[in-house]
């Protein structure tokens, strides 16, 4: 499903680059940055990245080690939505932020530490990515909406 609505499984941050995040009771959303005290926070095109739990779940039936929110370095879990089919340009509201697609999967680093442990990465096929527009907050019950 391309639109509608999805409910944020966890939110999670990093304080490094190429490492995996870790579940966070909240996140912080600003322009120009994206999520506050994440590796990742900057002016560029990848401030938030966005993962869909059925993603990780397709992933998680071919492995034998146990996947946690924060495994593939994305910054929002959510399940509802087919995010990776979602063009660039997409509107999203992420709790009560307003985000904008700018990047569907990106090249998987050699030292990414799923790779290395499971054989394998979802992030590199269907993880997308935002960058803030408003500000806002989100956190684990919160939705993600499609305008």
């Amino acid at each position: 499903m391309t639109s509608g609505t999805a409910t944020i499984k966890a939110v999670c941050i990093s304080t490094k680059k190429g490492e995996q995040k870790h579940p966070v009771d909240v996140i912080e959303l600003k322009p120009h940055l994206g999520i506050v005290g994440d590796a990742h926070a900057g002016d560029w095109h990848r401030q938030v990245s966005l993962l869909g739990q059925e993603s990780v779940d397709r992933l998680q039936e071919k492995i034998n080690i146990r996947l946690f929110p924060g495994a593939f370095a994305e910054n929002i879990l959510c399940e509802g939505i087919t995010l990776y089919q979602l063009p660039v340009g997409t509107r999203l509201k992420v709790g009560t932020a307003l985000c904008e697609v700018t990047q569907i999967g990106k090249e998987c680093h050699a030292d990414c530490a799923i790779r290395q442990q499971a054989g394998d990465c979802v992030m590199p096929r269907e993880g997308i990515f935002a960058v803030v527009l408003e500000e806002g907050e989100a956190r684990p019950g919160d939705t993600v909406t499609v305008l």
